[in-house]
């Protein structure tokens, strides 16, 4: 049903959870009879796999200073990479988590460690789903809010597995960390310079969402683009940016419909609205 109703937004990318994203999802696994539904979805929609994101659960806390907290993230880490190969997708995103009372340097090396724990347990598969890293709003002590942090993060994992991992930025965690996307195309230009220069790659993916919140809160606010802080101009240049070219670019921003039908697969009038938009910045 979500592919479902992001083709009739006419997308050709889209993001899912494979498990509750309020639990752990550490033994939650792929039954064989719901992937070959969701591929064939996909295959109807014309949406290819490789434009697929799958979005950890939002309790992992792999930075975690606490040995509980951190091996239970790091086997529902695990867990969601399985998943996430098992239905073909291009990659699983996931949110660091905080470093709580620890040091922030020893919270990004433990963020490491989760994703080389993940890596080695799920064999490559087919289609090398990749577990990819994204920027944090930077509320507290959460991880990955710099590009320092997510390159110390990648750092950890060797050579010949580093295929298998990357990161990639959501606007509105960059507005709300303090990075200056929104005042110029120039400015925004420089912030995704420091990325690529401090990382060595450029992002894998792109959540594109406005903020309720204005520049440098620090809080994960999401709202439709042009209804928020950042406005409408700043996701014409990034669609415009060739960083944006071949990969998912998806939104996370708020729907009109609270919920939907289990067997309603027709678009919500917001995602129509945020696709027409768009859509009028790219060319022809």
């Amino acid at each position: 049903m979500a592919v479902r109703r992001a083709a009739a937004s006419q997308m050709q990318a889209m993001q899912c959870f494979t498990a509750p994203p309020t639990y752990y999802g550490d033994r939650v696994t792929a039954k064989p009879d719901r992937v070959a539904k969701f591929r064939e979805a996909l295959a109807a929609a014309g949406i290819e796999p490789r434009h697929v994101l799958v979005h950890g659960a939002y309790v992992l806390n792999t930075a975690s200073a606490e040995p509980e907290k951190a091996a239970r993230a790091k086997g529902g880490l695990a867990k969601e990479l399985e998943r996430s190969t098992a239905y073909g997708v291009g990659a699983c995103c996931f949110h660091p988590g905080s470093a709580g009372a620890g040091d922030p340097g020893e919270a990004c090396d433990r963020v490491g460690d989760a994703i080389i724990h993940a890596i080695e347990a799920v064999p490559e598969g087919e289609r090398r789903t990749r577990v990819l890293i994204e920027n944090t709003a930077g509320a507290g002590r959460t991880m990955g809010r710099s590009a320092e942090e997510i390159a110390r993060m990648l750092a950890r994992v060797p050579a010949a597995l580093r295929h298998r991992t990357g990161y990639g930025l959501d606007t509105c965690h960059l507005f709300a960390s303090g990075k200056d996307i929104a005042s110029s195309r120039e400015a925004q230009r420089a912030v995704l310079d420091e990325y690529e220069r401090i990382i060595g790659e450029r992002p894998a993916f792109f959540h594109l969402n406005d903020s309720q919140h204005p520049f440098g809160s620090n809080k994960d606010r999401h709202a439709c683009i042009g209804d928020g802080a950042i406005g409408v101009e700043p996701f014409r240049w990034l669609l415009e940016d060739p960083r944006t070219e071949g990969i998912p670019l998806v939104l996370e921003t708020p729907q009109e419909r609270s919920a939907a039908l289990d067997d309603d697969a027709t678009a919500d009038p917001a995602d129509e609205r945020m696709m027409m938009l768009l859509r009028s910045f790219l060319p022809g």
